[in-house]
Order: structure tokens, then sequence, then C-alpha cells
């Protein structure tokens, strides 16, 4: 008996070592999570982008700015002549907070408990307005708001009153769902669509069925797309699911219109089941389709913002989430039903999933061959 099991095991062996694939993955997803959660995933905020609304535009402000810079949690991008234009960039996910300082800036400064002696009452000298939809990003601007004065007025300052008054847009009672709900869109999205199409070439060609398709006019491209079109209807279901019971049982706000939220989800599903036909092309079974698919699924669930922020990862893991689907449609979820913006104002996520889709299939149309060797 133990010679038989022998036998089979020296043949599964065997056979696992001609398979490249399989072999592939067993080395590398141990190195990738490795990887991922070792050097890209990183929970300390830092480096934010961030807004500046001076109006005071003093010889107090501008030490007061680089001594928020010099902390390192946020890196001020973008100068902006007034609120409205501040608050219309954290809508569009250009920064993540605005450091607002009144032009009332200076006489603030000296009125100010711990300069004044204490006589008055406590008065903040600016202003952050923050994206508080990410719980993370708002405890980090948060921590900010006892600056120390010293820096500015050159003097031994000591007080507990806080140098800034926080404001947090969207998410004022700070619940973590509010920022999940929107994220899990693009994760179930990602597992499922992904995971539908990542077996569709290979199914016809284990079941036999690729020699009816070789006999038919049907043309590469044509095949492609007949493939995707049905799982576009199941994604727009899924989508509709989680939405609704997020708003029902968890009161997750839906601020923006529907129809930006239909274009987005439309635009990341394709994206994402175009993905899949081309692991379809490449694999050689359902199984090594299935091994690409959690491949691919692990760094979308950790690089694109969904549980670790964004901004806290090293410049290298921010270019391989670029890279990913799931990365673009998180900003526009987040940002369409959070923040209750338009498609017309995340354009470039826009059309990255649109370029993504066109060059799926057409990588994918130009793999197929309609010959069985």
């Amino acid at each position: 008996m133990l010679a038989r099991i022998l036998a089979i095991m020296i043949k599964e062996l065997r056979q696992l070592s001609r398979d490249r694939m399989t072999f592939g993955m067993i080395v590398m997803i141990p190195l990738v999570q490795l990887m991922l959660f070792g050097y890209a995933i990183n929970t300390d905020a830092r480096h934010l982008p961030a807004g500046l609304v001076d109006l005071s535009d003093s010889g107090y402000s501008r030490p007061l700015v680089q001594a928020v810079a010099a902390t390192q949690v946020v890196d001020f991008h973008a100068r902006y002549p007034s609120l409205q234009e501040a608050e219309a960039a954290i809508t569009r996910g250009e920064v993540k907070a605005v450091l607002y300082l009144p032009p009332d800036m200076g006489e603030r400064l000296l009125r100010h408990p711990a300069v004044a002696g204490g006589h008055y009452l406590a008065e903040p000298v600016g202003q952050w307005l923050v994206d508080g939809s990410d719980t993370v990003v708002a405890a980090a601007i948060r921590s900010l708001r006892q600056m120390p004065l010293d820096e500015v007025l050159d003097l031994e300052l000591k007080t507990q009153v806080p140098s800034f008054e926080v404001v947090q847009y969207f998410n004022p009672e700070q619940r973590s769902v509010v920022n999940i709900v929107p994220g899990l869109l693009g994760v179930i999205l990602t597992m499922t669509m992904v995971m539908f199409t990542s077996a569709a070439i290979v199914r016809e060609r284990e079941q036999g069925n690729m020699e009816f398709l070789i006999t038919t006019p049907v043309r590469p491209m044509e095949l492609m797309l007949g493939k995707i079109m049905p799982y576009v209807l199941v994604g727009f279901i899924q989508v509709s699911i989680i939405l609704s019971a997020g708003h029902l049982l968890f009161a997750v706000p839906i601020r923006g219109g529907l129809d930006s939220m239909a274009l987005a989800a439309m635009l990341f599903i394709c994206a994402s089941l175009s993905l899949g036909l081309v692991i379809s092309t490449l694999a050689k079974t359902q199984l090594q389709s299935m091994q690409m698919t959690v491949f691919i699924l692990l760094p979308s669930i950790l690089l694109s913002g969904f549980m670790f922020p964004y901004e806290a990862m090293p410049v290298a893991a921010q270019w391989i989430a670029e890279a990913l689907p799931a990365t673009h449609f998180m900003r526009m979820s987040r940002a369409i039903v959070l923040r209750e913006a338009r498609v017309s104002d995340l354009g470039f996520d826009a059309l990255w999933l649109l370029g993504f889709t066109c060059l799926g299939l057409t990588v994918a149309s130009l793999r197929f061959s309609k010959r069985l060797d």
C-alpha cells in the first residue's frame, strides 16, 4: 500500500513540476503577499495631498504653513483663492484636506489665550477642511489641531487650546461603514467579474466546444463582446444590491446621482470583464485561470485604497495601484456616493477605465486564435 501511495505522490509531483503556471503561483503568491504587507501597506497616513487658502498672506501665516508642512503629515500641492474652489477640489478628490487661514489671522493669533495671558476666549487661528469619508485621513488631520505657535511668534508658548478648528465633510460622525460600503463595490465586482470571464475561453476548450466556435463565422472581437455582455447585467444587479443594502441597513448616504454611479459602474464592469478575458486567453486550464484571478485580486484589495490609505503607500506601490482598475473605480464610487461628485469631475479615472477596456478587448481578441493548437 505504501509503495502505491508513494508512486501516486511521485506522479503528482512530476505533474506539478510540468505545470509552470501552477508552480509559478506557488512561488509568487507568498512573495507578493509578503511584499504587499511588509513594504506597500502602511496605516500611518503621511504626505497627504492638501490645499491652502491663505487670505492672511502675512508674516504670521507663512511660518505657520511651513511648520505644518514640516510635520510631513500633509504636503501642500495647491493654493486656492477662495473656500468655494477649495471645497470643489475636495469633492473632486484632488486634495484630502485644505488649510484655511482667515484675513484676520494676525489679530486672532495675538488674541490667543497663550499670548494674551488667558484673558480672551479660545479662538482658533485657522481651520482645516477635511474629507472625512476616510477615517484614517481624518484622524491624521485631527492630530494637527494642537500645532505649537511658538514657531510663529518666536515665544515659548504652552497651551491646551487648539490652534485649528477641524471641519469634517461628508462623514462628520466618523463612521467607518460610510467609507467601506462604496469600496466594497470595487472589491466584489473585481472578484466576481474577473472570475466569471477568466474561465470563459478555457471552459470552451475543456468542454470541447472550441471546434464549434472554429466552424462558425464569429470573429474574435465579436466572441469577446458576446462573452462579456451577459455579465454586465450581473454586475449592475450586484451594484444595486450593495448600494440598497448599505443604505437600508447601515444608513450609508447616496449623495451623488444614480446616472453618474451607473456610468462609473459600467466602465469598471467592462474593464474587469476584459481583464478576465485576457486571463482566459493566457490560462490553459480553469485551475490556472482561478490562480491568476487570485493573483490579481490580492493587489486589487490591498493597493486600491479599500483597506489602507492610498497616499500612505510608497511611490512604487502607487504605480502598481494605478495600473489596477479597482483603484480608479474606488475613487469614483466614493466620490460619487459620498462627495456628490459627477463623472465629469472624475475625467481621468473614467478615461483610464475606458482605455483599459479597449486595450483588454483588443489583446484578448489578438490572442484568441480559431485553431485547436
